[in-house]
């Protein structure tokens, strides 16, 4: 889908079975009106001529801050009881990029991201060293119970006692892309990880090429899904590299990508790309990816395939 001349943003909440506490009607809703709101907060800062990077992490902010999806409040609750968080961004522009792992304190992880990215002097902190860093920067911090809701707890607690159905695929992440009038991309991926995963696992959201790349001279993308399968096709950059040496469309790369690099593996994945000429993309193999995207002076959202 072409989008809008001269900027243009795109967001997703996560591709997979979800959510696993079932859907309806009324919830369709408020999924739908999250989305919108998400990309209101990127696209403000676009229409105003800010910059893609700053959009992508607005978009995040507002989707982090949505108990909805897997990221910030709402994120998933580990085998030990804990909610970990991760997330990276990055700048087309300057090839810079910022990520976090495993933390638990802090409110929106993309936050800290972009920090690492533009205070740190490194691209990726993790666990004790990253919420060192936060606390050095003076985010506040909060208790781990924060990131918690109801129907997540509900489902934790009847695993433990072996009541939860075997049939549950959650793999929600929250991502967004961006470009902006100068014509700069910029990508970020935020997630809760995976409920009941091993304390200390690491998905492909922080990952940068994995989860997370934008390149000016090809594209931005921001992925969701089975986060082992999506690392080991190195996804995110493997789109762009098509676009650059193969001399293929948006389109095609992604596709290709995701039929005969990330499938295979044998996981639930999806993907939002968006190319320096405002052409989005969206691919998954899920039975729903959560989605939203501003094209031609209207934003538009979808829950399930077209």
């Amino acid at each position: 889908m072409a989008a809008h001349p001269g900027y243009a943003i795109a967001i997703h909440g996560g591709a997979g079975d979800l959510p696993y506490w079932g859907m309806t009607p009324e919830k369709e809703k408020q999924f739908h009106a999250a989305l919108v709101r998400a990309v209101e907060k990127g696209l403000a800062i676009l229409k105003r001529d800010g910059s893609a990077l700053d959009a992508v992490e607005a978009a995040l902010i507002e989707l982090e801050n949505e108990p909805l999806f897997n990221a910030g409040v709402g994120s998933a609750i580990n085998s030990a009881g804990k909610v970990q968080m991760d997330a990276s961004i990055m700048c087309s522009r300057t090839m810079k990029a910022g990520a976090v792992a495993g933390i638990g304190r802090y409110r929106n992880p993309v936050q800290l991201a972009r920090l690492v990215m533009d205070r740190s002097g490194h691209v990726f902190l993790a666990g004790e060293g990253a919420e060192m860093f936060a606390r050095e920067m003076g985010l506040e911090a909060v208790s781990n119970e924060h990131f918690k809701i109801a129907e997540r707890i509900a489902w934790w607690e009847d695993e433990n006692r072996g009541k939860a159905s075997s049939q549950v695929q959650d793999t929600g992440t929250a991502g967004a892309v961006a470009l902006d009038r100068q014509g700069n991309l910029a990508a970020a991926t935020s997630t809760g990880g995976l409920m009941m995963t091993r304390p200390g696992r690491i998905g492909d959201s922080p990952v940068i090429g994995a989860g997370t790349y934008a390149n000016n001279d090809t594209c931005a993308v921001s992925c969701s899904g089975a986060g082992e399968n999506i690392i080991r096709a190195v996804t995110a950059h493997e789109i762009s590299a098509l676009l650059k040496y193969g001399k293929m469309s948006l389109a095609d790369a992604c596709e290709k990508t995701m039929q005969e690099k990330v499938t295979p593996f044998g996981g639930q994945a999806g993907l939002v790309a968006l190319d320096h000429e405002g052409n989005i993309k969206y691919v998954f193999n899920t039975k729903r990816m959560y989605r939203g995207w501003y094209h031609a002076g209207e934003i538009i959202t979808r829950l399930y395939p077209e």
